[in-house]
């Protein structure tokens, strides 16, 4: 044994010398310096290929000037130079017999301001690193005629895309993504990355932007959002770019999108389009959640001044999922059918900024699906539910955004913003409920649910933002005013039969037949007022003024089918809420370091009144004044060459939703009654966040670390008591202290080598203490949450792309009423994503997404595969057009299974939804189409 192990390393010691006398790769190294011999650090270097300019490997120069390349494989190179303010050198590198090729010192000069646009434009980098800012020369990162804007960052260094278009860059989320430096159909940074074509765009700029406050004071606050900006070609900015997708498919499934571009250096308008009935929703999330709350953002406007919000408002669940707009995508479970238009203007000038979009939107929403859900109550005792429900559900929304602002000289500023929307639409949902004691197999209770829903709201947000600079630098004044209205009616037909096993008659209702007739208007007037003072050249101190009164008002009127009201379902509430907080911040800036430590004092005053009705005479009162103070800290230091750390504490404030306040019984499910409370206290959150974040532009590697914890004073829970003999849930809410939040996270990145491969790994954990009443006996709940992901990034050529990543997640539940049930949860997901060039003109991509969930406590394991292909082909000289054939889910595995543990109870979905189906897809565009070797799931 030991004769073949000195015979194994013999002949790795041999193997290992014949490799460096004859190396197939070397070192190319070199230092920079200027004119006058000075060496220059920081400067951007990059190896290019002689024969097209493809980048080869990049870096910078260290604190010497000096740069070296490694292990680069024996050929002819470019190598490049760039530094701000000085002529990008350039020389020609050839393979030398030794292993390092020593180019010595390589001089650049500066350059004259008259000549700096000419040589740009000829002599333009590949990229360039100043600062924090990264600029990309999109023509030196090749994507075939027709790509997509995603396609391209694609291929950038330093950049990851996920399977929804989500965008990081530098290890860090992108939060707005602009074109020519404007807004692009509102916050969403993926509708100009999914809608602009790649051959629009001539660099692309990716930078830390600083908050909106922080560039209308003149004042760092030290916070930063990661943004990329799209800067378009001259050609681009002068005439009208879009395209045009039909597709027709098995199963009856039909898709037809498109859309249009107009740009020049003022003006951008965009209008788009969709229809399908594949679960292509087309909306983003982010995009239409404005009117979720006081609207106080909007276009990054912020007209509460102040550190934070102060407070919060929350509103009523169900009247808000009732009138939102329905968004998903490819991850929608059931069968949607989709309509939606939207058309986007903006006019830009030095002095006036217009933006102004509209979108309609109409889902219909078919869910058929089977649950199971087991309840722990205390004593080891516990009570399953078996639901097998249908849901259809159809939505039209309108909405529509103004933004204008005025820059009335070099001192004033004027900003206004109009928001509205319109919504309607209907609900029809059948359930039928069986209820099961302790695992046994003999029925408790069965329950048959028919309810029908109709549904209108409204929706109006004005503001108006006033901002003053004073002459003396860093003293400002700022002023804004807000007009909310939000209106929603709805009727509901609630009928249920109700049946009950081994129990006294009567125990519970055997029929419900009713009709719920609700109006819930709601008004919000607001100000807010904020001075900066500059104390010093250091530190600056922020005063600010907060003001709101709100009017909620809701008339709820129950009856039965033959029209007799039911006054003890029925209720009439008024709900005004003022609140004033007063408060000042002191700020310390200098050099990188900023710190900012403040005080508010935050007063509440609630009147409410409810009833049986509104022209009732025995009318309830409830008169609340709160008084709070509010600290908020924050830290934020810039420790140079892109590494930053920071650290915020923060206390919130939130007032409880109006359906929670009103003490009127809901019966809508009456296996599950909820009953109001006018008595809940507003709860208050304490929160703190530390955080560090580094890039190396010179290797791309980054990383980025965060540490959060929050803790609940009178937090809103829902008590549940159980009836022992009919198992109907009564829920009422009321105010706990002491559950709390604690997470990490660690994201990690680095090429495995340049501009051809990067690895991307990540891990976190989620540690979560919620408590809840369960017959009066406290249940502790805690879930330990433990994950890791990695993400693998494949460029290699132009012909082949190939990505992977994958998440693993552990879930471990423990309830303190009922240890018995105990358990872990493993969600796991993997996806591996491959595109192909082949001759012809002939283009394979493919999407695989495998999820396995596994809970041995209940026996649930699923290993769930879904498989996407398709082949497709440019067509004509002019490369117009695109013939596709796609599969989805060819392996037929998507069954819409999730298991979920909270609180007291573990439950399981399956879901009915879209299985395999093929299409025939054709595809129009005006400027040209070819290959997109992109990571895209389906059409």
């Amino acid at each position: 044994m030991k004769k073949r192990l000195l015979l194994l390393a013999v002949l790795v010691h041999s193997a290992a010398l014949l490799f460096a006398q004859n190396p197939t790769k070397f070192n190319i190294k070199g230092i920079a310096i200027d004119s006058g011999n000075a060496v220059m650090p920081f400067a951007t270097v990059m190896l290019l290929q002689p024969k097209d300019s493809t980048l080869v490997n990049f870096g910078r120069t260290d604190e010497n000037g000096a740069f070296e390349f490694k292990n680069v494989k024996k050929a002819n190179y470019i190598l490049k130079i760039s530094f701000v303010g000085y002529i990008p050198f350039q020389i020609d590198v050839k393979p030398v017999d030794g292993a390092v090729n020593d180019l010595g010192q390589l001089k650049l000069k500066p350059i004259a301001k008259e000549l700096m646009e000419v040589v740009v434009k000829t002599a333009r980098a590949p990229l360039n690193i100043k600062g924090d800012t990264i600029e990309y020369n999109a023509a030196s990162f090749k994507v075939p005629p027709g790509s997509s804007v995603e396609d391209l960052l694609r291929k950038l260094p330093g950049v990851q895309l996920d399977q929804d278009g989500n965008i990081k860059a530098q290890g860090q989320d992108v939060k707005k993504v602009t074109v020519d430096g404007k807004s692009f159909f509102g916050n969403d940074p993926k509708a100009a990355t999914k809608n602009l074509p790649a051959e629009a765009i001539t660099k692309v700029q990716i930078f830390n932007d600083k908050s909106e406050q922080a560039k209308a004071t003149g004042v760092d606050d030290g916070k930063k959002e990661k943004t990329i900006n799209l800067e378009l070609k001259d050609d681009f900015k002068k005439g009208g770019f879009g395209k045009i997708t039909a597709a027709l498919g098995t199963e009856e499934r039909a898709e037809l999108k498109g859309n249009y571009n107009k740009f020049d250096s003022k003006q951008q308008f965009s209008v788009l389009g969709l229809g399908n009935n594949i679960n292509q929703t087309g909306i983003s999330r982010d995009d239409f959640q404005d009117f979720r709350g006081s609207q106080a953002n909007n276009w990054g406007d912020e007209a509460d001044f102040g550190f934070s919000s102060g407070v919060r408002f929350f509103y009523d669940n169900d009247t808000e999922e009732s009138i939102s707009i329905p968004v998903g995508g490819r991850n929608f479970q059931g069968f949607s059918e989709n309509y939606a238009g939207g058309a986007n203007y903006n006019y830009d000038t030095k002095k006036t900024k217009f933006s102004s979009n509209y979108y309609y939107n109409q889902t219909q929403q078919l869910v058929s699906k089977k649950s199971t859900r087991e309840n722990f109550l205390s004593n080891n005792s516990s009570f399953k539910t078996l639901e097998d429900s249908y849901q259809n559900r159809i939505s039209r929304n309108h909405r529509v955004s103004l933004r204008f602002e005025q820059q009335i000289d070099s001192l004033n500023t004027l900003v206004l913003i109009g928001n509205g929307r319109m919504g309607d639409g209907t609900t029809k949902f059948n359930s039928l409920q069986e209820l099961y004691r302790n695992g046994s197999s003999t029925k408790s209770n069965q329950t048959t649910i028919n309810n029908f829903n109709e549904f209108n709201s409204t929706a109006i947000a004005l503001i108006g933002l006033y901002r003053h600079k004073f002459k003396k630098k860093g003293r400002n004044f700022a002023a804004s005013l807000t007009y909310n209205y939000n209106v929603s009616d709805g009727e509901a037909r609630q009928s249920s039969v109700n049946e009950l096993f081994g129990a006294p008659v009567g125990s519970i209702p055997a029929n419900i037949n009713q009709i719920n007739f609700t109006n819930s208007p709601r008004n919000l007037v607001k100000s807010s007022l904020l001075f900066v003072e500059p104390l010093s050249k250091k530190f600056f101190s922020e005063t600010f003024y907060n003001f709101s009164l709100r009017r909620d008002a809701v008339d709820r009127n129950v009856q039965t089918t033959d029209g007799i009201r039911i006054d003890s379902l029925s209720n009439y509430y008024t709900n005004d809420f003022m609140y004033n907080r007063f408060g000042t911040n002191v700020r310390y800036n200098h050099k990188g370091v900023n710190i900012s430590f403040g005080l508010a004092a935050q007063h509440f005053h609630l009147d409410g009144n409810f009833a049986r009705s509104k022209n009732s005479t025995d009318v309830q009162n409830i008169n609340r004044d709160i008084f709070a103070w509010i600290p908020a800290s924050s830290i934020n230091i810039d420790l140079k060459n892109n590494r930053y750390i920071w650290a915020d504490y923060s206390k919130e404030v939130g007032e409880p939703a109006i359906k929670d306040l009103q003490p009127i019984i809901d019966n809508s499910n009456t296996l599950y009654i909820r009953v109001g409370n006018p008595n809940l206290l507003p709860m208050s959150t304490h929160r703190a966040f530390v955080g560090y974040n580094m890039f190396n532009p010179g290797s791309f590697t980054n990383m980025f670390f965060n540490l959060n914890y929050g803790y609940n004073i009178n937090q809103v829970i829902y008590n549940q008591t159980v009836d022992p003999v009919t198992l109907v849930t009564t829920a009422k809410p009321t105010n706990i202290s002491g559950g709390q939040n604690m997470g990490s996270y660690l994201g990690f990145g680095f090429p495995l080598k340049k501009t051809k491969s990067t690895l991307n790994l990540n891990g976190g954990t989620n540690i979560s203490k919620n408590l809840i009443y369960i017959n009066n006996v406290l249940n502790t709940t805690r879930n330990n949450n433990y994950n890791f992901g990695f993400r693998l990034d494949l460029t290699p050529s132009d012909k082949f792309t190939f990505y992977a990543n994958g998440n693993f997640g552990i879930t471990n539940t423990k309830y303190s009423i009922n240890s018995s049930q105990n358990q872990q949860i493993f969600n796991h997901n993997l996806g591996a994503e491959m595109n192909i060039a082949m001759p012809a003109g002939i283009y394979f991509t493919s999407n695989l997404n495998y999820r396995i969930s596994k809970n041995e406590r209940f026996g649930f394991n699923q290993h769930i595969p879904i498989l996407y292909a398709s082949v497709y082909k440019i067509l004509g000289k002019a490369k117009k057009a695109e013939l596709r054939i796609s599969g989805y889910d060819l392996l037929k595995k998507n069954i819409g299974i999730n298991q979920y543990a909270s609180q007291n109870f573990v439950s399981t979905e399956q879901t009915q939804t879209l299985s395999r189906y093929f299409m025939l897809s054709f595809t129009y565009n005006m400027r040209g189409v070819s290959a997109k070797m992109r990571r895209q799931g389906w059409y």
